[in-house]
This record gives structure tokens, C-alpha cells and sequence, in this order.
């Protein structure tokens, strides 16, 4: 069982910045993919930014120049670097895994849906 724990969230102000961090227990195992996803109240959780184990990274267009995500390999550590942040950023955060073989992954399978969750952490933006 793969075990996430994210820290890092808060409240900023328009144009703030904040870099969300993800401690991950071990890699899954195979090949992977960890992201970040976030979900406002009375929205769908979407995919953010994730980062497979080819260290191919996609973003979704609305943050776009604004975030970066970046996998610390050797502490097995997520990071989302939040700048230039929006009142429509605000949400709960989650940081997200799964892993499984290089055909259970293609596709962008393991990106899309991932099986091992962290608690999420909460930005606002005002």
C-alpha cells in the first residue's frame, strides 16, 4: 500500500504564491505516475499537473506558466509550485499515485486514474 501525506496549503492573497509538498511512502511498484488533482466545492475534481516515471509532466491549461511540479526521487517527495495564484485556484488539494506495468500504464491510464490517495490540503485564494 502506497501512503501520501500532503503539507504545504494555506490562504494568499491574489497573485501569492505557495508550493504544496507530498511525502509518499514508496514508489508503486512498476511503472508510475503521482499528480496532483483538486476539487472546489460544487466542481469536479480535476487532474492538475502530474509526472510519470519517464518524468513526462502534463499540465491543464489554466495553470499553465503558473505551476510546477517536481518529483524529489531520492525522499519519494511530490511537489507543486503554486505562483501567480487565482481566486478560481482555490480548492482542496490531493496528491495522488498508481503504478501497474508499462501496458496498464499507456495511454496515460496510471495519470488519469490513480488508486492510492493522500487527505488533501486546503488553498484559498482571496
Amino acid at each position: 500500500h502506497v501512503q501520501l501525506v500532503e503539507s504545504g496549503g494555506g490562504s494568499v492573497q491574489a497573485g501569492g504564491s505557495l508550493r504544496l509538498s507530498c511525502g509518499v511512502s514508496r514508489f508503486p511498484f512498476g511503472r508510475y505516475c503521482m499528480g496532483w488533482f483538486r476539487q472546489a466545492p460544487g466542481k469536479q475534481r480535476e487532474r492538475v499537473a502530474s509526472i510519470d516515471s519517464d518524468g513526462d509532466i502534463v499540465y491543464i491549461d489554466s495553470v499553465k506558466g503558473r505551476f510546477a511540479i517536481s518529483l524529489d526521487r531520492a525522499k519519494i517527495t511530490l511537489h507543486l509550485q503554486m505562483n501567480n495564484l487565482q481566486p478560481s485556484d482555490t480548492a482542496t488539494y490531493y496528491c495522488a499515485a498508481e503504478g501497474g506495468s508499462q501496458q496498464y500504464c499507456s495511454g496515460g491510464h496510471c495519470c488519469a486514474n490513480p488508486s492510492y490517495w493522500g487527505q488533501g490540503t486546503q488553498v484559498t485564494v482571496s
